[in-house]
């Protein structure tokens, strides 16, 4: 069984999400990171769709955080925020209020952990895109980088 790696730290003051230091290292390590460490996720709970990339998409939230986020030591760009108009699309619905789709997406990513196994393969696939892409000369060895992560969390895995 593989170990589970907590994706997201609550930053209760800002009301607003950090990636943990461990599950940045990870896809850091294993090219994964795009914009944000966690923007690959959001296709998962966008249907598997490339609209999920924008799921913290929350600009102006971010803005009316900047001071505090600065007085914690925080780069206010980095801080990821639910905003529930992310997470309706209209076509059969809304079936729950703003607040509760709030609560709601709040708790799911308080409480996500992603297991190794599914990293690796996540990793495993989207290097394969990048192989069969010509705008990469030399793609990373990616089982080199896997082996990499299993070696420095061994204990754990």
């Amino acid at each position: 069984m593989s170990k589970a790696i907590k994706v997201f730290r609550y930053i209760e003051e800002l009301d607003a999400f950090l990636p943990t230091e461990e599950f940045s290292f990870i896809v850091k390590e294993l090219d994964l990171v795009e914009w944000h460490d966690a923007v690959f996720i959001g296709r998962f709970f966008a249907l598997d769709n490339d609209y999920g990339e924008h799921y913290f998409d929350s600009w102006e939230e971010r803005e009316e955080r900047a001071e505090k986020a600065q007085e914690m030591g925080i780069d206010e760009s980095s801080l990821l925020i639910v905003n529930p108009e992310r997470f309706k699309n209209g076509y059969d619905g809304p079936c729950h209020s703003d607040e509760l789709r709030k609560l709601f997406w709040t708790d799911v990513f308080k409480s996500l952990s992603l297991s190794l196994e599914f990293l690796f393969e996540e990793a495993r696939q989207n290097n394969l895109k990048i192989q069969n892409s010509p705008l990469f000369d030399n793609p990373p060895n990616i089982e080199e980088k896997i082996e990499i992560i299993k070696q420095k969390f061994a204990p754990l895995v």
